[in-house]
């Protein structure tokens, strides 16, 4: 359409239109940013009706980025125009920064000291999330390393954030301490990347404990805790207490047939209440963060028990606030809320505990021992290299008591084990040295392992000076030439059975003598004296295969492991094409891997 005006040839233009019917053209989806721009410099009429806080604005703003909107109210006096420009320009910013990532974090495991320029941004974060989440959802094959390093990023930036949260959490009063609210928070932490916030979860606690009330309007039409304002204060009768615990029972455990995880039980899942309540399964302390919660909606009083290896609660049947153990009745949420005695939690566990273990905790030691949980699962895990569940479960303990010296250590020790040198712990310029230098502070006998990893931290830093750059391997070399696989080939494990891709080799076995001498290589029959193979597995390990326990996988896929995108920035259906890093590192092989494709798989998938 043209901006005629009332006196051109060729009838009717814009400017003739209602104002309602010129921006309802104006808002069609077929038209960009760019558009109404132009548009809004060929007359005042059209100029007026793309106003920067007009209805044309927001519309482009809502087309382009819908889930944004949630931050604004229809109250606010918004100039959509500016608030286009902002993200577009963090969109901008953000792309700059994940593509300089590859480069400056390929040799490191996780980049964890390169976040300073995203610190410093001069745009709101949830613009710069935003776009990371478009990176993270693009569709197709494509963008692996883009989608890699923005998931490390917004991994990082939403965990910072948390931390804040958690942090505010512990400073306020102990009454305004909700144990759902600190489980929610761990539950976010260490899925940073889920959508998980404590409005779902509790409105998903509400429908429970709407459920019970109904259970209990069939027994007891009159019970107090079918009131409107129910919960707000606790019902004294012992006898209607017993009336809730009852219903909650028969909808938890009867109706939902929800359960102790005893079949998984050592499942990171079991501890994520969010988890808990999609599964319907946990362990002893998130169900009973569930239980208790549910309760005290209803009015009842319970509180937590920091058990020895089986978490509780406790039911008082006395004079509130007794220190009788005695005068309590201690509830397994883990179960079935089955309801004990003394003396049967002592069976529970299979012996005697003193009198001091039946006491009541507080909302930060129950978190810390769901951390601690999370901890203790972290240490056991094998195929996850970057122990990612051990990082984030020190991060939370250390949030809590910043002064651990056993803690610290641990997060010390895993930097120096992981190659990670971080400039940021809990958003303070701490590296390495200076943690140890704290832990020595803290606790002068440390002085023995303190010194040790500082000696070779310091080496470390020494050896990185005087790196010349990455070692470039070329196929032409007469050393390599018993190399037959390439980087990016999609491979099976001849003994093994696993699918893996190829993301580096060796002309002969680079690990040390012991190295070799557990993983039996001298009775393969070429021995540690063939090619190896850096591989990505799809069980989410990396691991050194033998040239010789390798095949051409015949039907090859994509191989899910979290670190393809650090290496890969492509997957065309048959193999993978490495990134600009990588491809530097093996400039030859690219052309080898679609050679090797094209005679393998004819069928042309490629």
């Amino acid at each position: 359409a043209e901006a005629a005006g009332p006196g051109s040839s060729g009838g009717t233009g814009l400017t003739d239109l209602p104002g309602e019917l010129l921006e309802l053209i104006l808002c069609c989806d077929v038209l960009g940013a760019a558009d109404i721009g132009r548009v809004s410099c060929t007359c005042r009429r059209l100029r007026e009706a793309c106003q920067p806080r007009g209805k044309v604005w927001r519309e482009r703003f809502r087309l382009r980025w819908p889930s944004l909107l949630k931050y604004y109210s229809h109250s606010d006096s918004v100039s959509w125009l500016e608030e286009y420009k902002a993200r577009h320009n963090a969109g901008l910013e953000a792309q700059r920064i994940v593509a300089s990532f590859s480069k400056r974090f390929f040799s490191e495991h996780v980049p964890c000291d390169g976040f300073s320029d995203i610190e410093t941004l001069g745009c709101p974060s949830h613009f710069f999330e935003d776009e990371l989440m478009c990176i993270l959802n693009m569709e197709g094959r494509k963008g692996l390393t883009w989608k890699y390093y923005a998931k490390k990023i917004l991994y990082f930036l939403r965990q910072q954030n948390i931390l804040k949260n958690l942090k505010e959490y512990l400073q306020r009063p102990t009454e305004r301490q909700s144990f759902l609210e600190g489980a929610v928070l761990i539950d976010q932490y260490c899925n940073p990347l889920s959508d998980i916030c404590l409005k779902s979860v509790q409105a998903q606690v509400d429908d429970i404990t709407d459920k019970v009330r109904k259970v209990l309007r069939t027994k007891n039409p009159r019970h107090p805790s079918l009131a409107s304002k129910a919960g707000e204060v606790l019902i004294p009768e012992v006898e209607l207490q017993r009336q809730v615990l009852d219903a909650m029972n028969c909808v938890l455990y009867e109706q939902l047939k929800y359960k102790g995880n005893e079949l998984d039980y050592y499942n990171s899942l079991n501890s994520y209440i969010h988890q808990v309540l999609i599964r319907r399964t946990g362990i002893p302390i998130s169900l009973s963060v569930l239980y208790l919660t549910i309760a005290r909606q209803l009015g009842v009083k319970l509180e937590p028990v920091n058990f020895p290896s089986h978490f509780l609660l406790r039911w008082c049947q006395g004079k509130e606030g007794s220190t009788d153990i005695f005068d309590y009745t201690y509830i397994d949420a883990f179960g079935k809320g089955k309801q004990l005695t003394v003396k049967e939690c002592e069976y529970l566990i299979g012996h005697h505990v003193t009198e001091e273990f039946y006491g009541v905790v507080t909302s930060k030691e129950v978190l810390q021992r769901m951390v601690g949980n999370l901890l203790n699962l972290g240490k056991r895990e094998s195929t996850d290299q970057s122990y990612q569940l051990l990082r984030d479960s020190l991060d939370l303990y250390l949030a809590m008591y910043p002064d651990n010296v056993q803690h610290l250590m641990l997060q010390a020790r895993l930097y120096f084990h992981l190659g990670i040198w971080p400039e940021k712990v809990f958003g303070v310029v701490w590296k390495v040295l200076d943690i140890l230098q704290h832990i020595q502070a803290l606790d002068p006998s440390q002085h023995g392992a303190v010194g040790y990893l500082v000696q070779h931290t310091l080496e470390h830093i020494e050896r990185r000076k005087e790196e010349l750059g990455p070692e470039v391997k070329h196929r032409s070399d007469e050393k390599h030439k018993e190399v037959c696989f390439s980087i990016g080939l999609i491979m099976k494990h001849k003994r093994y059975g696993y699918n893996c891709v190829i993301y580096g080799w060796d002309p002969a076995c680079m690990m040390g003598h012991e190295w070799i001498r557990n993983m039996n290589v001298h009775s393969l029959p070429h021995g540690p004296h063939q090619p190896f193979y850096n591989v990505l597995v799809e069980d989410g390990s990396c691991r050194y295969a033998a040239q010789e326990n390798l095949e051409y996988n015949s039907e090859p896929h994509e191989i899910p492991h979290p670190d393809i995108g650090r290496y890969f920035s492509e997957f065309t259906g048959v193999h993978y094409l490495a990134n600009t890093e990588l491809e530097i590192r093996y400039p030859e092989d690219l052309e080898l891997t679609r050679a090797t494709v094209q005679k393998i798989y004819s069928s042309g998938k490629e």
